[in-house]
Formats: C-alpha cells, sequence, structure tokens
C-alpha cells in the first residue's frame, strides 16, 4: 500500500485522501428497514385483517358504540393525515436539499415568510376546530340522559371491587328505591326516574370472585339486551373510573359527585370489564364481567338474587358533597 493511500478504491478516499465509506451506513439502514419491516408483519401474523378498519378498537356491543369508534376512526384518520403530511415533508428535505458533495455554500435561507407562517399557524386550528366539534358533538350525545330508562343499575365503586344495585321492582323483595336510607349518596333528579315500589336485588364482589361460566375473575353484571340501560355510579371511598371494554365507554366514578350514562346493549355475551382509574394498590384486581341476555333471562336472574337473600340495597356510596349539592340546586 503506497504512503498516500493512492492504490485506494475511490470510493474508500475522502477529502485529502482520508478513507471513507458510505457503504457500512447504507448496510446499517438497509438492515435496519429490513429488521423494521419483519417485526411489524411477525406482530401481525395472528391479526384479523376483518377488524382492521376498527384500528384496534373492540367489537361495538351497544346501540352507542358506533358512534365512538366513528370518532376514533375519524381522529385516526386525521393523525394519519398530518403525519403523512409531515413525513412527507421530512423526507423531501432530507433527500433533495441534503449538502453538495462538491459545494459547500451555505444554502439559500427562507426567513420571514409569511404565507408560509400562517399556514402552519391556520392549518392546526382548523383541525383542533373540527377535532372539537365532532367530539362535543357526540360526547353531548352520549351523556344525554333519557327519561325513564328502562333499567337503572347503580354501581357502586370501592376498594377493591364493584357493588350492582339493581333498581328494580322485584317479586318477594320490598321496599321502595325512591325512599331508601341506603341510597341517600344518589341526587333526587335521578330518584325521580326510579321505577315506584323498586325493592331491588343487588350483588356485590370482591377480588376473588369469578364468573362461573367464564372463569373471569370479579362480580358479574347482568343486562337485558335490547333495553336502555342506565348507569347511576357512585363511590365509597376514592375515584374509580367503570369500564366495560366492548361498551367503547367508560366514565369516572367520584366519591360524593353522582354521574351518570346510558347504553343500549344489542348483543348477547358475556364481556370484560374493569376500573379505568388508578385507584391503589391492587387497582389491577377491581375487574368485573358483563353479562347480557334475554330481558326474561335478566328478570329470573333478579329473583333468583332475591331467592338469595340478595334483595334491597348496599349503601351506594359517600354523600354528596356541598359542591355537588350547590350544582344540583342550581339546576332545578
Amino acid at each position: 500500500m503506497s504512503p498516500n493511500g493512492s492504490d485506494l478504491p475511490r470510493c474508500l478516499k475522502g477529502a485529502g485522501g482520508t478513507p471513507t465509506s458510505r457503504r457500512p451506513m447504507r448496510r446499517k439502514l438497509l438492515q435496519a428497514l429490513t429488521a423494521g419491516l419483519v417485526l411489524a408483519t411477525a406482530t401481525g401474523c395472528s391479526y384479523n385483517w376483518e377488524d382492521f378498519p376498527r384500528l384496534g378498537m373492540p367489537t361495538p356491543t351497544t346501540e352507542e358504540a358506533p358512534r365512538i369508534l366513528s370518532l376514533w376512526q375519524g381522529s385516526w384518520a386525521a393523525a394519519l393525515a398530518v403525519g403523512v403530511l409531515v413525513w412527507g415533508l421530512i423526507l423531501w428535505s432530507a433527500f433533495f436539499h441534503r449538502r453538495s458533495r462538491t459545494k459547500v455554500e451555505v444554502p439559500p435561507q427562507t426567513r420571514y415568510n409569511m404565507p408560509i407562517e400562517a399556514l402552519y399557524t391556520v392549518v392546526p386550528l382548523i383541525i383542533v376546530s373540527v377535532l372539537f366539534y365532532f367530539t362535543a358533538r357526540d360526547e353531548s350525545e352520549l351523556l344525554s340522559l333519557k327519561k325513564k330508562p328502562d333499567v337503572t343499575v347503580n354501581v357502586v365503586g370501592f376498594q377493591w371491587s364493584w357493588c350492582f344495585n339493581y333498581i328494580e321492582p322485584v317479586a318477594g323483595s320490598t321496599g321502595d328505591a325512591k325512599t331508601s336510607k341506603d341510597l341517600d349518596a344518589i341526587p333526587d333528579r335521578f330518584k325521580e326516574d326510579f321505577p315506584a315500589n323498586a325493592g331491588g336485588a343487588y350483588d356485590c364482589g370482591t377480588p376473588g370472585t369469578r364468573n362461573p361460566q367464564t372463569n373471569n375473575p370479579g362480580p358479574t353484571l347482568w343486562l337485558p339486551k335490547g333495553k336502555t340501560v342506565r348507569f347511576v355510579l357512585t363511590s365509597r371511598d376514592v375515584i374509580h373510573s367503570f369500564w366495560v371494554v366492548p361498551f367503547l365507554m367508560k366514565q369516572d366514578v367520584i366519591p360524593g359527585h353522582t354521574n351518570a350514562f346510558e347504553v343500549t346493549p344489542n348483543k348477547e355475551g358475556t364481556f370484560l370489564g374493569k376500573c379505568a382509574e388508578l385507584c391503589g394498590v391492587d387497582h389491577s384486581r377491581m375487574l368485573f364481567n358483563v353479562k347480557v341476555v334475554s330481558p326474561e333471562r335478566y328478570e329470573q336472574h333478579l329473583k333468583d338474587l332475591v331467592d338469595k337473600q340478595q334483595n334491597g340495597y348496599v349503601p351506594a356510596g359517600i354523600a354528596q358533597t356541598s359542591h355537588e349539592k350547590n350544582r344540583e340546586t342550581n339546576n332545578l
């Protein structure tokens, strides 16, 4: 080998005769891209491509869930469009404005371009405004409460499980949900829609409770198919979050503040539910099941609870805070 490297291949000599090579870098880039492609395809081997339009969301099982799914899909489409635009501009800048091998001068600089600055200020505002409009529209519809729902269930969250008060008139269960001391934590505006002479039934769980059919952990909430169900959410201790996964809907369970929403299950089966708010050391064990059955089977289940002496109601939780009471008064 000559002292000045004149016998080296041209591709291995840089400026001033210094040996360099672009091939190792290109080879590493190609290997990284290949590995990424293999990883992306390997993780999708068991993926059902029929599920792709849902973009990771479970199959909706209520009449309201498709609205949530549509909002999710629209948000993904907007994010993908913005991402493609940004990625395209980055790659275009990287490839077509890279430093020339022969020219070392600084390329022309673009600054104080008012049309461009206005563009990247106005476009994000338009995107956020459109997303806000559809989110507010759908949220208002999903949280609206109909008069006299078919079924009302008081969901009581506590560390570390759930209780379900079925506010229904059930044979063998005497009492009235509107005057029950155990339901004092529920505001009067919800009690107005309670059925008359609703003696009710309840079911409580522990972290060790199991569904007898599926062996899934947690208590089981029974619901009738095709009926509008109102969930009235109360807590005994800290903030929890009531989430039935295929309902695509969840809401916080706040002590001293009662939340509510309604769904209409349209598919029978047993589905998973969980607490979606970090509520303490055993938060991960706050699981439950939702079993959607025919209305006749639902009524039979309530009778079975009464036969097991699970009639009446368990205490709904912490009484309303002063702030919540003031809000109720102002809304009247």
